[in-house]
């Protein structure tokens, strides 16, 4: 189970922690209220997380440099 969990983790990617972090709350419990929020609202935050996500992967390209963003 551990290892589904951390696979799940991995492939989101990290936009859950990274708000946590940010919030400074578990990254379970922005997990849970992301998923509430997406049934109420029949899915639109999952625009935004998409969002999130890319703009997380393109600073990650930055801060390391990268001269190539697409791999």
């Amino acid at each position: 189970m551990k290892q589904l969990r951390n696979l799940l983790e991995r492939s989101a990617f990290g936009v859950c922690h990274y708000i946590g972090e940010k919030m400074n709350i578990s990254s379970s419990r922005v997990r849970l209220y992301f998923l509430y929020i997406s049934c109420i609202t029949l899915g639109s935050p999952f625009i935004v997380y998409l969002f999130i996500a890319f703009w997380l992967n393109i600073r990650e390209y930055i801060r390391n440099g990268s001269k190539v963003l697409w791999q």
